[in-house]
């Protein structure tokens, strides 16, 4: 019985792993492209005002 019980609790936490991974990836991919977006943004800007 008690083994049962480790087994789904051990269940529960790698699924709560699984979804904490996920979210971290969802904010590093979110956080590169809106780096990347801010970089585009600077470079046409200053191109803009040097013309």
């Amino acid at each position: 019985m008690k083994k049962k019980g480790l087994v789904k609790k051990m269940g529960n936490f790698i699924s709560f792993i699984n979804t904490f991974l996920s979210y971290v990836l969802q904010l590093a991919v979110i956080a590169a492209l809106s780096g990347i977006a801010m970089f585009i943004g600077i470079k046409q800007r200053k191109r803009k005002n040097g013309q």
